[in-house]
């Protein structure tokens, strides 16, 4: 009988998700939304995401933080047939931020500061504004995206609760903005 060995992909997906569920339920610091878990089977890829709120803000005016791991058909191929050449496998970490802001050029620049207050220069980071046409509110909704220059595997599993302490650090940061 052949036993199921899980992938990097789904270690790193169990020890984020029960990290977060335990900063909801048990230290009920955050509040977690939203939550993706989904297979693409047309490229044969995979994406986890958990979207959260700190405890206690009101929903439709907090900023949002969100973590995201994927992996692609190569990761997979590679850790489940254990080719040695070209890249080790591993996974995709995306932290992204969701708010609004009203005045771009003065916001966008605050938040960027607060960021790399928390995160330094190293990561890259990106701010997506959008808009939807025809509504005047002069709101846009902003997404921050911080991305690491490498891929992730289990050996940084115990880096899991300091990358999630940052986290929570930066969305405080960015609900005094």
């Amino acid at each position: 009988m052949m036993l199921f060995d899980p992938t990097i992909f789904d270690n790193l997906k169990v020890a984020l998700e029960n990290q977060i569920y335990d900063l909801d339920n048990l230290d009920e610091r955050i509040r977690v939304v939203d939550r993706v878990d989904k297979l693409d089977m047309a490229v044969m890829s995979r994406e986890f995401a958990l979207q959260f709120v700190l405890a206690g803000a009101e929903r439709e005016k907090c900023v949002k933080a969100e973590v995201k791991l994927d992996t692609t058909l190569r990761d997979l191929a590679t850790e489940l047939l254990e080719l040695q050449e070209g890249d080790p496998p591993g996974c995709r970490l995306r932290l992204l931020y969701h708010l609004s802001v009203t005045n771009v050029e003065v916001q966008c620049r605050l938040i960027e500061e607060a960021v790399r207050e928390k995160w330094g220069t190293e990561l890259l980071l990106t701010q997506k504004l959008s808009f939807i046409y025809g509504e005047e509110s002069g709101r846009y909704s902003n997404t921050v995206e911080l991305r690491f220059n490498r891929r992730i595997d289990e050996e940084q599993i115990n880096d899991l609760p300091e990358l999630l302490e940052h986290m929570i650090l930066t969305l405080e940061a960015l609900e005094l903005l």
